[in-house]
């Protein structure tokens, strides 16, 4: 799950470990159908910073609610307005998340450099999505080998 450390970045759900953050903003049908149909409540989520100076996975999240519609759509104020959107028929929905760790960044240079991720979406070339999936045996890679704590490294 991408989101640029301006707007919300894991340090802002380490400051509030036991809050739930709306995931909101997601603009994209690709995005929006791969968290409204495969995530579910109790999945982690590599959370990754993007739009910054080293974009890369900076801590892990955990989904906490099911899917509801995103109110940002509605919202004829807000930057994420959708005005095609209605109440009885939203386009946008949205998962919350709660922060679950730290982790060091793992950057995307690094993450290109190994071929146990050569399949990973986010590396894939041109890759705007907000969110993508990860495979099992990419994620037992990343948090096994890359994202070990200190003592097992």
């Amino acid at each position: 799950m991408k989101s640029e450390p301006d707007e919300v970045s894991i340090d802002d759900l380490a400051a509030a470990p036991q809050r739930a953050f709306p995931w909101t903003g997601v603009r994209n049908y690709q995005a929006r159908n791969f968290m409204r149909d495969a995530m579910q409540p109790g999945d982690l989520a590599f959370f990754y910073h993007s739009g910054c100076a080293t974009p890369g996975i900076a801590g892990i999240c955990e989904i906490c609610s099911d899917c509801y519609p995103d109110p940002t759509q509605f919202s004829a104020t807000d930057k994420y307005h959708d005005p095609k959107s209605s109440l009885e028929q939203p386009r946008w929905w949205l998962r919350d998340v709660r922060f679950v760790r730290r982790t060091r960044l793992l950057g995307l240079g690094e993450m290109r450099r190994h071929p146990e991720l050569a399949g990973m979406r986010v590396l894939a070339r041109g890759n705007r999505l907000s969110i993508t999936p990860v495979t099992e045996a990419e994620w037992q890679f990343i948090t096994g080998q890359l994202l070990a704590p200190p003592d097992q490294e």
